[in-house]
């Protein structure tokens, strides 16, 4: 058996992460009074031609969409630049969705105690040019159980 070197130690697979986090955050929102759902379908383009998108989590009453980002930064602290282009990538989506609909990236936080910044932090401050006015970008404290709003 071969070791997968882009596999989160101690986890089943990326995709179970992914899940479990998204779990984590529905649960958050729904707490909060935001009842969203999975697999959330909308049509996106940027024009007359319009093609279905599955975004994470959304709810169609509430117009509200979300994409989850379960990503931490490497085991020797490096940024995890395959990853962040799964980022750039959610931005380009939110920016050809209809209007009308509140649009929030949901980070993990994750802490590099070298960069004395978290990796949300860290992408706010660097890819600001690829993030449209009207998103949120929220960090998930997976300790506390809490997310707060960082854009």
């Amino acid at each position: 058996m071969t070791e997968n070197n882009f596999q989160r130690v101690g986890s089943l697979s990326n995709a179970h992460v992914g899940r479990e986090f998204e779990n984590r955050v529905l649960e958050y929102f729904s707490m909060e009074g935001i009842k969203l759902r999975k697999r959330f379908l909308l049509e996106i383009g940027v024009g007359k031609v319009k093609k279905s998108h599955e975004f994470d989590l959304g709810s169609e009453k509430q117009k509200t969409i979300m994409e989850c980002k379960s990503h931490k930064w490497t085991e020797t602290d490096k940024v995890p630049s395959a990853k962040m282009t799964t980022w750039d990538q959610a931005m380009y989506y939110f920016a050809i969705c209809p209007e009308g609909y509140r649009k929030i990236l949901m980070v993990l936080r994750d802490f590099s105690k070298k960069r004395n910044e978290t990796l949300c932090e860290y992408y706010i401050r660097t890819k600001k040019h690829l993030i449209p006015d009207d998103v949120e970008i929220w960090e998930f404290d997976e300790d506390r159980q809490t997310a707060s709003k960082k854009k």
